[in-house]
């Protein structure tokens, strides 16, 4: 936006001549021209913090670079954030009120997870905070893409990532399995995604079974060892294929029972960051399901 200054060096040319007056008063124009449009053009665009490892990625997305305010602390963290790499680029908030309050979004973009502490203490500061739920299911990541879209004033963009996620889907069907194998999703320490979950409603869409249903888990819990080997899943999904584990939550994934029983022929890898939010990278967790059920032989 061009400063006053500079529209004062215009209108001194302007006794200059009726040629010089003519200029000036065409880039005087001009300047006036710029300084009506631009400021409306800049307040169509709210400013968005994310305080979220899942919003982050939703509103990195389909909002313009602009608009974005700042993210969450986990946003730079390359084994969960799709958008890790991208994320290096914008301000990497605390997680705490303090840092958003003086930023001064327009929207503050949270789920469930976020600490009720501080979404609360936005909201009696005056902040708009908007809470993503957490998505169990396709339907829920289309409505939550759609919703970021309009709240960032981009329904577009939102309707080309569900066109994208629509195509995968399309691809993961075509190449469903040919048998109902039963897939465990499991994580560290144990943890099973159960029938209610985005890891279950993948698994679904390429013609694969939730062997958590055998395990009375709905949502999400931790199964034993025994437990998971005398279920006997054909297969186990898993996000980190490494044969060398960094602590005891992942060392059980690399015990000799379970290592004797699903070796990477038996191993469906899918990496964490395609699963761990709902959003466009789903679409890319589909295609890399289909790869695998590939590599497996089905």
């Amino acid at each position: 936006m061009l400063r006053l200054s500079r529209l004062r060096g215009f209108r001194k040319a302007i006794g200059a001549g009726s040629a010089a007056r003519r200029s000036s008063s065409l880039a005087a124009a001009l300047v006036l021209t710029v300084e009506i449009v631009m400021p409306a053009y800049t307040a169509d665009l709210l400013r968005v913090a994310s305080i979220n490892l899942c919003t982050d990625q939703l509103l990195m997305t389909l909002a313009d670079p602009v608009q974005i305010v700042g993210l969450s602390p986990y946003s730079r963290d390359a084994a969960r954030s799709y958008a890790a790499e991208e994320a290096e680029k914008y301000r990497r908030l605390s997680g705490e009120a303090e840092d958003v309050l003086m930023l001064g979004p327009d929207i503050v973009v949270a789920t469930p997870y976020t600490r009720r502490a501080t979404r609360e203490l936005l909201k009696q500061q005056g902040m708009r905070v908007v809470a993503f739920d957490v998505a169990k299911s396709i339907d829920d990541v289309k409505e939550q893409i759609r919703r970021m879209g309009d709240l960032v004033r981009h329904p577009d963009r939102a309707e080309i990532q569900i066109a994208r996620l629509d195509a995968a889907i399309a691809r993961a069907r075509g190449a469903a399995s040919r048998k109902l194998y039963r897939v465990l999703a499991l994580s560290r320490r144990g943890w099973v995604s159960g029938d209610d979950s985005l890891a279950s409603a993948l698994l679904s869409v390429a013609g694969l079974s939730n062997a958590a249903s055998g395990l009375g888990i709905t949502f999400g819990g931790f199964a034993k060892l025994e437990t998971i080997v005398a279920a006997r899943p054909d297969f186990i999904l898993i996000s980190d294929g490494r044969n060398v584990a960094e602590d005891e939550g992942s060392a059980l994934l690399l015990h000799p029972a379970l290592e004797k029983l699903y070796p990477p022929s038996r191993r469906i890898l899918i990496p964490e960051d395609l699963t761990v939010c709902g959003g466009p990278m789903l679409a890319d967790a589909l295609d890399r399901l289909v790869a695998e059920l590939k590599r497996i032989g089905d």
